[in-house]
Formats: C-alpha cells, structure tokens, sequence
C-alpha cells in the first residue's frame, strides 16, 4: 500500500467514525412553541424540527437556514457545521423563537 492509499483510507475512516459518532436532536413545534427552545449540539449534528401544531411554520435563522412551509407532521433538518450560537424564529409567527448552541466537536480544533 502506498502512502497516498494508506493515507486515503485513513481519511476515509475518520469521516466515517466522524459522520457516526453525529447526533440527530430533536425539536418540537407545538402550541406555538419550539420544545425545547434551547439545545446545544456538537459540531456535525444533525436538528430535526418537527411540527406537531395543526398550522404551517416556517424554521428560519434569515443568514443561514430556512425551512419550507411545515404543515402538520412535516419535519425539516439541518446539519450544523460550525460552531456558534444560532437564533431561529417561525418567520410566518414570528413570536416564537428558539436558540442552536453549536460546540466544537469533542478533540476538535474547531473553537480555535
């Protein structure tokens, strides 16, 4: 094996061991409301937001994500990438809001 294979697999494996080790962190809509409205994930997880009110709501942090319209049932996830503090709102109610903690992940230099 050459050192540019050895080294590819390696690569490879990391982000696979990365990509498994990725959390998916719920978050539920109802009564106008995101339960909880508070999370704090790891860099490279995954938030699912789920409506359970009888009324479309539209996720939204405006600079870096934005969910379709989500009628009853209908979810919508995005995978966090960088570390930060994101606060979201429903943009079609936009009373309720709801705060991403996004950490580094754990031997990561992505705080740096």
């Amino acid at each position: 094996m050459t050192y540019l294979t050895a080294f590819a697999a390696s690569a490879a494996l990391l982000a696979t061991l990365g990509a498994a080790n990725a959390a998916e962190v719920k978050v539920g809509i109802d009564n106008f409301t995101f339960n909880p409205k508070v999370v704090t994930v790891k860099v490279g997880d995954t938030v699912v937001w789920t409506n359970n009110d009888d009324i479309p709501h539209v996720v939204a942090d405006p600079q870096k994500f934005k969910s379709k319209a989500l009628d009853t049932g209908d979810t919508y996830a995005f995978t966090f990438a960088t570390p930060g503090s994101y606060d979201y709102f429903c943009s079609l109610h936009p009373h309720m809001t709801g705060r991403i903690v996004v950490e580094a992940a754990t031997g990561s230099n992505d705080a740096q």
